[in-house]
């Protein structure tokens, strides 16, 4: 009876036990890719181009072979064409869909906005992309994950893809998964990426280049490289220097300059040796600049920007982009774009220190959302019950990861940059071409800033001479603005010619 009374109790605390243990988290199954094919066309130059899409999800597989996501995009091939150029090719944020270069300038349709003015509502113009790369090359926009039609799959998380060398990791293994499944490995490469998405580029040139394959050329859309040009953070004086082109391009079109030179270009370069020669030496000077000295600097800076005198004064000679856009038609009651500041929107605190929305973004956002995605499923067919993410942002716990093996391995994490890696791709390969595009009215990546970074790559000059630069009288997205989108299309186009030769 005693034995029994003990298997009882035995019995009953390993049931107890087992009960208490935490059941193993079930691995999800590996939801099925899907891809919707369609017949699309485009009419360039008269000739119309025929064209297979497909758009939709691919089942994207790590280094071991092993499913980590579903990875979204739309690809246009030219029908009974074969070994095509192809451009790979996104948008930026971090966290942003392509939705933008898709419907902007690089797919067959493209949506038409009352630039540089607030577009009516809907109905919105989706018209034939006049200027498309498509009669020249094939397309696969991508959308990293989280964004569009991507999401993590199996073991994987959201966390495991959202980050500089995270970011470069998937979408380098999903450019090299496409090129091996369309047996396109032997075809012309291109990446062309806009905002971050240069960022990205400078990246993934190396990271491709590491596993054997080049790109023919790379186009950086409204570049960003070295994130010191970008952000304010104390005691840097490089950002302040970085952004004043621009703030005087921006006085300029908004006809805030005394005396306004003819020539936008020729004012720049006046400001460009100004802000070498005698703002950047003052910053330097710090608090060891007079009284006198500063109040003539200040004086200088207001004449370029649109500004005062007195404004410069209360900003110690350094104002951040956020206070320009407010400051400069504070006047008139209005704002400045961030995006492209020849938008201009209502200043509704004509009091505050900081601009609290893009007037740009304002203006176009709600024609590209509405226009793409009445277009992705309606034209591309995709189904309808699959939600197509414009952004990152509205995930739950979206955080970008800043860390970056490349600047670790030069022994900082301060300076956080990916024009080394492009430095180390174009070095390595010197066939490698580079087309940067900038908007003179940029204020997101400011032109002043990429020829910063360009000039301080310590490239051979053979070697820098690959970089070809272009700039335009738009901003960010300066495919919005009808003369610069045909630009676009012919500096592009020419580039990818050249490339081939």
């Amino acid at each position: 009876m005693k034995n029994f009374t003990v298997l009882l109790t035995f019995l009953f605390l390993a049931c107890v036990a087992i009960a208490q243990e935490k059941p193993k988290e079930q691995e999800k199954p590996i939801p099925e890719p899907e891809i919707s094919t369609t017949q699309q066309s485009v009419k360039i130059n008269g000739v119309t181009i025929p064209l297979t899409a497909k758009a939709g999800t691919t089942l994207l597989r790590d280094e071991n072979n092993d499913p980590i996501a579903l990875f979204g995009f739309t690809s246009y091939t030219k029908d009974g064409a074969s070994n095509r150029p192809v451009i790979f090719s996104y948008n930026g944020g971090p966290g942003s869909s392509s939705f933008w270069l898709h419907m902007g300038v690089m797919g067959p349709k493209r949506i038409v906005v009352n630039d540089p003015h607030p577009t009516p509502g809907a109905p919105y113009k989706i018209v034939n992309n006049d200027y498309s790369l498509l009669d020249i090359a094939d397309l696969v926009m991508m959308d990293p994950i989280g964004t569009g039609l991507s999401i993590p799959v199996g073991k994987a998380k959201f966390e495991d893809f959202w980050g500089v060398d995270q970011d470069i990791r998937s979408i380098s293994l999903f450019i090299r998964q496409y090129l091996i499944d369309n047996g396109r490995m032997n075809s012309p490469k291109y990446l062309l990426g806009e905002s971050y998405g240069t960022f990205r580029n400078a990246g993934v040139m190396n990271r491709l280049l590491e596993q054997g394959i080049a790109m023919n050329g790379v186009v950086m859309v409204s570049a960003v490289f070295d994130l010191r040009t970008l952000v304010f953070p104390p005691n840097e004086d490089i950002p302040y220097l970085a952004h004043f082109p621009t703030y005087a391009a921006t006085a300029w079109y908004h006809n805030k300059v005394a005396n306004k030179p003819a020539s936008l270009e020729a004012f720049l370069n006046e400001v460009r040796s100004f802000t070498e020669k005698e703002y950047m030496p003052a910053l330097y000077k710090g608090d060891k600049l007079t009284v006198d000295e500063r109040k003539t600097m200040a004086g200088k800076l207001a004449g370029y920007s649109g500004t005062s005198t007195d404004f410069w004064m209360k900003a110690d000679l350094r104002v951040q982009n956020g206070e320009f856009f407010q400051e400069l038609l504070r006047d008139e009651g209005n704002t400045v774009g961030r995006l492209d500041s020849r938008f201009k929107g209502t200043n509704q605190d004509l009091l505050s220190q900081f601009a609290d929305y893009d007037p740009q973004s304002s203006a176009i956002s709600p024609a590209y959302i509405s226009g793409f995605l009445h277009y992705f499923h309606n034209d591309l067919k995709v189904n309808k019950k699959l939600t197509y993410a414009t952004t990152a942002g509205t995930r739950p716990g979206f955080k970008w990861d800043w860390k970056h093996e490349g600047n670790i391995r030069w022994g900082t994490q301060a300076a956080i940059t990916t024009g080394i890696d492009m430095a180390e791709a174009m070095t390595k390969d010197p066939n490698m071409k580079v087309l940067i595009l900038n908007g003179y009215y940029d204020i997101a990546t400011v032109f002043y800033g990429v020829e910063y970074t360009i000039d301080h790559l310590g490239l051979k000059k053979e070697i820098k001479d690959n970089i070809i630069m272009k700039y335009y009288e738009a901003g960010h997205m300066m495919y919005t603005h009808q003369p610069s989108l045909e630009k676009f299309r012919k500096d592009v186009s020419e580039f990818i010619q050249s490339t081939l030769k």
